[in-house]
């Protein structure tokens, strides 16, 4: 079986383990890393380690290694984003099924018009943000209020939490699919 391939912040071949040693603690003093920290550190003479940096192309190699710590760190914070975006999803479904559950056994004296778009606008964006959509145009900031329903009919509150019961539950219905 061939051997994999060394990479460049790994022991080379014909690297000495105190050569490697040295390099392991220029490697690892980051950004700020000099030939001169590492003398300091280590007590070599700085002929040597001057020989060493350059007979093993430290400066190349460390800037192999940032570059890896970077490409690592990026991925674990892409990562970590699809996870929070998972969560929030589940968590905007849930929310979603509740609002409809109580929609269903609403008593239209128990909440107001205002109070009951609000309860949909906001549970809609929370869905909409976990899916990595833009917010909607038509959904009020957080924090703002909705539209002044207090000044709609009777007939026109009921019409409106009618539409408002079927869209969650045709949101519901896409999210079981």
């Amino acid at each position: 079986m061939a051997e994999s391939p060394v990479e460049p912040w790994e022991r080379q071949s014909g690297e000495s383990p105190q050569a490697f040693e040295a390099f392991a603690v220029y490697r690892d003093l980051g950004p700020a890393r000099s030939i001169t920290k590492v003398v300091q550190q280590l007590g070599k003479s700085r002929p040597l380690l001057s020989r060493w940096s350059s007979q093993y192309a430290w400066v190349m190699r460390a800037s192999a290694y940032d570059r890896e710590q970077d490409r690592l760190f990026l991925a674990d914070q892409q990562q970590a984003r699809r996870d929070v975006a998972r969560r929030h999803a589940k968590l905007a479904q849930a929310f979603l099924g509740k609002a409809v559950a109580r929609l269903q056994g609403l008593d239209p004296r128990e909440l107001s018009p205002s109070e009951l778009l609000r309860y949909f606008q906001v549970a809609a964006e929370i869905e909409r943000r976990a899916a990595g959509e833009e917010p909607a145009g038509g959904v009020a900031p957080d924090g703002a209020e909705g539209p002044d329903l207090e000044s709609l009919s009777d007939e026109d509150r009921r019409s409106r939490m009618d539409l408002l019961r079927r869209e969650l539950e045709r949101r519901l219905a896409e999210g079981a699919q």
